[in-house]
């Protein structure tokens, strides 16, 4: 198909409770992952790598930080004078200017994806981690033919357990069936340990889709959700397939990851300062793409200094503008402009943007949200009922700064 007969619509307007409270000042898909990039650039890099470029971002929830990244980091991608576009949009209706549901969503904007007159419409979710192909995707949906598709990982029951959609499908992978988050995921015939999981990625066929949507939107008892109502009602009624994920990861292992939760996200963040990732970002043929940081490069001082005073990063991820002045980082992520000063220790921690830890400080298993100061000697990570005093902490012991909290 010519992709430039093809809109992409990135539902970004999620609250992402889970994730609270890295999500307390911004959307989930504008949550920072890896040092450099949101969460959002994922679907994004997808989209530019594959060549889909009208692309209108649907967003909802204290929205700015997200709107800004796109604004500053994006727009130059993107060539008007040629059809290409990408923009954010918020919803058009409704008290309380909120999305009722996924559907809903897409709904209050038909308008500006009608415009464009398209041929097919790929919806997204804007906080997922994977890398993908939407061409394949795409065609796929051509070629069988349908009113739908479903792109599809498998995965463990228990992972899929009251978290993911769960498919069955025939021996042509047409959809046979479809349960929203159910607590006991229907296994696959070939193995009992897994079921095959919706991933949030769908293709439709417009016309079809308008339909559906307007029918939802008149629907009084409908939840207006792709998982919980149009997918089921378009089972057994159309022609909906799904299409197995094929990764453009490159690794052995496929990789997607909803990291809704903190322990999800730091467990993907941490993942990446290991000598093999499990998520490669170091593939120039697929590249994930970012808003361009102007600052030097990252600095390391102290080397010939007094004993404990070194400054060194072993096993970490150092982003552009920061300082390593004398402290010591080990297993970490530092985003652009973090200072770790003398005779400090940053240890399996992920600290955001311009994050300054203060001599003879220790940080361990902790995330810290953008603007906080770490005072002089303080030390987080080691004793959890102190620390649940003052901050956020997981069940597994990960410590949560919020964003400017003044220590």
């Amino acid at each position: 198909m010519d992709l430039s007969k093809v809109s992409t619509v990135i539902l970004a307007g999620g609250k992402g409770q889970r994730l609270e409270p890295l999500t307390r000042d911004r959307a989930k898909p504008a949550v920072p992952f890896g040092g450099i990039y949101r969460i959002i650039d994922f679907a994004l890099s997808n989209c530019i790598n594959a060549g889909l470029k009208k692309i209108a971002v649907l967003v909802q929830y204290r929205s700015r930080s997200l709107n800004r990244h796109i604004r500053d980091g994006w727009q130059i991608m993107f060539n008007p004078a040629v059809g290409e576009f990408l923009e954010t949009l918020p919803p058009q209706y409704h008290s309380g200017d909120s999305y009722l549901g996924t559907a809903d969503a897409v709904y209050q904007n038909l308008f500006a994806v009608r415009e464009e007159e398209p041929e097919a419409i790929v919806i997204l979710a804007g906080d997922h981690i994977y890398k993908m192909d939407y061409r394949l995707l795409v065609n796929y949906h051509v070629e069988k033919g349908a009113d739908a598709t479903v792109a599809a990982v498998e995965v463990t029951r228990k992972e899929a357990a009251g978290q993911f959609g769960v498919l069955q499908v025939d021996a042509q992978h047409r959809i046979i069936g479809f349960e929203e988050k159910p607590a006991d995921p229907k296994p696959l015939p070939s193995n009992p340990e897994l079921c095959l999981g919706s991933m949030g990625i769908y293709v439709f066929t417009p016309s079809v889709l308008y339909k559906l949507l307007e029918d939802d939107a008149r629907d009084p008892k409908s939840s207006h959700d792709f998982g919980k109502n149009i997918i089921p009602k378009m089972v057994g009624a159309h022609p909906i397939y799904a299409f197995s994920f094929v990764d453009a990861n490159k690794k052995e292992a496929k990789y997607w990851r909803d990291v809704g939760t903190i322990e999800a996200y730091y467990a993907a963040n941490l993942d990446l300062v290991q000598v093999t990732p499990e998520l490669n970002l170091y593939d120039n043929d697929w590249p994930i793409r970012t808003m361009p940081i102007t600052a030097p490069p990252p600095k390391f001082v102290f080397a010939q200094a007094e004993p404990g005073r070194v400054g060194v990063a072993l096993d970490s991820m150092v982003s552009p503008g920061c300082i390593i002045s004398g402290g010591r980082v080990e297993r970490s992520i530092l985003s652009p402009f973090c200072r770790i000063n003398s005779y400090s220790l940053v240890t399996d921690s992920i600290l955001f943007e311009n994050v300054s830890v203060g001599r003879h400080s220790k940080l361990h298993r902790t995330i810290v949200d953008k603007d906080v100061q770490i005072p002089e000697g303080m030390q987080i990570g080691y004793f959890p009922e102190e620390d649940k005093k003052r901050f956020t902490v997981t069940e597994s012991g990960i410590v949560v700064i919020s964003k400017r909290t003044v220590l």
